[in-house]
């Protein structure tokens, strides 16, 4: 199975601790969000992942390579200019459609920036089960940038921001608001049908398609361990959370 972890950020949020470093490589409880990202996805069954790079991306392949990739198979995207992260799947796109037992089958797409115990053979299961385009694992929390989900779990809008009016692509009565978790999965057949070009939102092309009548599924992740790794204080949070918990050990 093939992933890919969007790993190209600045990572403003967690300074001082990306100062010197690419926030993949910022460490929690010894150990950096890549290295946990990797070996939470390879646990998964994945054993080919791209990772995007930007901000410090020579020290990113580096550990890579002094860590023997994790045993898996790691190609790197580099992106001279940071392409949020629809221009980051696009660039990365030739990664899925490569011949080989992978191809067409889904994949994940993953930010290295959170943290989660996240069933995610559970939510892939879901995906086939509902033919969905993409499925996306979000919760009931607060948020400043909340999706809206019909009764059926299927993507209809948006909330731009705090106090100001949805944007429905869908008509739905009472949309759900949810916030989404950072977690991907997709069907290589939504590859092609990126049309945007350049920096973009993946959001942004999941609410066209949507509006366009493809299945852009919830995952229901309320019941699992979720936190952004955002800020230093979160980092500090997050050790502490997981100093038990056998997902992560």
């Amino acid at each position: 199975m093939k992933a890919m972890v969007l790993a190209a950020g600045l990572g403003t949020r967690l300074r001082p601790l990306t100062d010197d470093r690419p926030k993949a490589l910022v460490e929690l409880a010894g150990r950096t969000l890549l290295e946990i990202t990797l070996t939470r996805l390879r646990s998964f069954s994945v054993n080919e992942v791209i990772v995007n790079v930007h901000h410090f991306a020579d020290r990113v392949v580096g550990y890579l390579k002094s860590k023997d990739n994790f045993g898996m198979r790691v190609q790197i995207s580099q992106e001279d200019v940071l392409l949020d992260t629809g221009g980051a799947l696009k660039k990365a796109a030739w990664f899925f459609l490569e011949s080989g037992a992978d191809r067409g089958a889904p994949f994940l797409l993953h930010n290295v920036d959170v943290l989660s115990a996240i069933d995610l053979r559970t939510m892939l299961e879901q995906h086939d089960a509902n033919r969905s385009l993409a499925t996306l694992a979000v919760q009931r929390r607060e948020s400043s940038r909340q999706l809206l989900f019909d009764n059926a779990g299927q993507l209809c809008g948006r909330y731009i921001g705090r106090g100001r009016e949805p944007e429905i692509i869908r008509p739905a009565t009472n949309p759900q608001p949810l916030a989404f978790s950072g977690i991907h999965v997709i069907s290589p057949r939504l590859l092609s049908m990126l049309t945007e070009d350049g920096v973009f939102s993946i959001i942004d092309s999941y609410l066209r398609l949507a509006g366009q009548g493809e299945t852009i599924s919830a995952f229901r992740a309320d019941s699992y361990y979720w936190r952004d790794l955002g800020n230093p204080e979160s980092i500090q949070q997050a050790a502490k959370d997981i100093a038990d918990m056998p997902a992560f050990q």
